[in-house]
């Protein structure tokens, strides 16, 4: 039977990418693994090739299956494709051997007593020197940027290993277990370390895909029909449209609105949290915004667990929160999580406070519905009660679908009227900081694809963001993100797209349809590409 067929190949590729992947395997609930790093080996690529290679031979070999399986099958052979054109990755990327997220993946979550989890934590250290050694072999064209960024990010590493895991240990006896392996696993990292910042004099400064390897790569990263001109097209009129939008909530037009526009973030800005209560300002949004989605029935709550915590050391300079679910794979009953991250340390008092300026006390709603509710937390919920015939779906999900989500949600939010209970003015807060995210969702998109398909003049783009992304001075250099890890940034646009579409389709033939049900319709599917729902919908082809 072909579903059968399927279920054995989807089973042996999920077992396969684990073993390939430990850390992600630890985070997905499959412990096998957890003892365990990866490969960065030039031989392990090859093996790896080959098996890729064969699984999508057999997923090509398949006849025609349902439309349920047809999707996961797409989803599935998009995966593989898109792991076979990385194949060559950890050969210019120095990001993709850092061995922190795999170790802090046993300590993030209690999935099993803390004794267990760190004598994995010990088999993974004991892996660091070979894996760090093939690493430094592998890699041969490292950028500037990405050499600068890697750096950064394994001192946080260096920390965890040598005063975290020790920490830990004390507490559980386990002292003598982890010794050696720590001490061997930091002095390695501290050599890989030393070697990426002997390169810098001599690292390329960061290029451009160019538009062909750049269209595959959106293609395969955001599973998109997208071509990248006719994004960035789209991006330049949709920023018009939502300058426009904001001209009009401050009363102004034109350009010269941008003045006065700039003058309402500033006036809203003087509201603004600090790292001592940024955590329970967030707790408070969520109480606040659960009340909201259940007064007025925008979707079936299942109230999950949520933890609201401080962002862990090791994850922070990349998001200023993010959600992190339970492992599809998990059996242990964790709660999900809705990590906030306070200033660096090392920040001058200045750069705190313009920081929190930006991040208000009105973007710190917008902040917990895109990251909690009904944006990541509420909509992965609904995914988790998906049961498919494989696990592909749980496995590989769409960021365009979660992130597309996420930024739908925001603007449902603003829609509806959240905080008009508590005043217009707050109400129109909170839909000013709305628009504001979506402004820089649409610099981000632009600034990406100009830069890999065409020019990017430096000082262009920091105009881009600071006059039109309306982001502090301190902030303007984030747009350099975009060289590090391409197809990514343009997810959050890319997805509302395909979301607005959908939701408009799905209303037209079904007008009758509360937002409840339209809602927990769409979410009920997991979280496949937004396109490939209209064939879970029987709308129409995915095309």
């Amino acid at each position: 039977m072909a579903a059968d067929q399927f279920a054995g190949i989807a089973a042996a590729a999920v077992a396969a990418y684990c073993a390939a992947h430990p850390g992600e395997a630890t985070l997905l609930g499959n412990h096998e693994h957890d003892d365990q790093l990866g490969d960065p080996s030039e031989a392990a690529a090859v093996r790896r090739r080959a098996e890729l290679t064969g699984l999508l031979g057999s997923l090509d070999a398949l006849p025609a299956l349902d439309p349920a399986n047809s999707v996961d099958r797409e989803i599935l052979r998009n995966e593989l494709s898109r792991e076979l054109t990385e194949l060559d990755e950890p050969s210019w990327n120095p990001i993709r051997h850092d061995p922190g997220p795999a170790l802090h993946a046993l300590i993030s979550w209690d999935f099993a007593p803390l004794p267990d989890r760190l004598s994995s934590a010990a088999g993974r250290l004991s892996c660091v020197p070979d894996y760090l050694a093939a690493a430094q072999s592998r890699l041969t064209d490292p950028s500037l940027l990405q050499l600068q960024v890697t750096i950064a990010r394994l001192s946080a590493t260096r920390a965890l290993i040598s005063d975290e895991l020790p920490r830990l240990a004390e507490r559980t006896g386990q002292q003598r277990e982890l010794a050696n392996a720590v001490e061997r696993a930091a002095a390695a990292v501290t050599r890989y370390q030393g070697e990426l910042q002997s390169r810098l004099p001599r690292a390329r400064p960061d290029r451009p895909l160019g538009e062909r390897n750049y269209a595959r790569t959106l293609a395969l990263t955001l599973a998109t029909r997208w071509e990248p001109a006719d994004l960035l097209a789209q991006a330049h009129r949709d920023l018009a449209r939502v300058e426009a939008e904001l001209a009009e909530l401050v009363g102004a037009r034109g350009d010269a609105g941008r003045d006065e526009i700039a003058a309402e973030f500033d006036r809203l800005a003087t509201d603004a949290p600090t790292n001592a209560d940024i955590v329970d300002r967030c707790r408070d949004a969520l109480a606040e915004t659960t009340r909201f989605v259940e007064r007025h029935e925008l979707l079936t709550l299942f109230h999950d667990p949520v933890e609201v915590r401080e962002m862990p050391e090791i994850d922070r300079g990349t998001a200023v929160a993010y959600c992190q679910a339970v492992g599809p794979f998990e059996s242990a009953p964790l709660p999900t999580r809705f990590a906030v991250s306070p200033t660096p340390a090392d920040w001058p008092a200045e750069r705190v406070q313009a920081f929190y300026r930006d991040y208000n006390s009105h973007m710190v709603h917008e902040l917990t519905v895109h990251e909690a509710m009904p944006g990541h937390v509420e909509q992965l919920s609904h995914a988790r009660r998906y049961r498919g015939d494989s696990a592909v779906r749980a496995v590989f999900e769409s960021t365009t679908f979660i992130e597309g989500w996420a930024v739908y949600a925001e603007e449902l939010m603003a829609e509806r009227g959240y905080r008009s209970d508590v005043s217009a003015e707050a109400a129109g807060a909170v839909r000013m900081q709305q628009l504001k995210g979506q402004l820089r969702m649409l610099v981000h998109t632009i600034l990406e694809i100009s830069f890999h398909c065409g020019e990017l003049d430096e000082t262009e783009a920091q105009r881009l963001m600071t006059e039109r992304g309306y982001y502090p001075e301190a902030e303007a250099n984030r747009w350099q993100r975009v060289k590090v890890m391409p197809a990514l940034v343009p997810a959050y646009h890319v997805g509302y797209l395909e979301w607005r579409a959908l939701l408009g389709e799905l209303r037209a033939a079904h007008p009758d349809w509360s937002d409840r049900t339209v809602h927990d319709t769409v979410l009920s599917f997991g979280s496949p590409p937004v396109r490939q729902l209209r064939t879970l919908l029987g709308l129409a082809s995915a095309g």
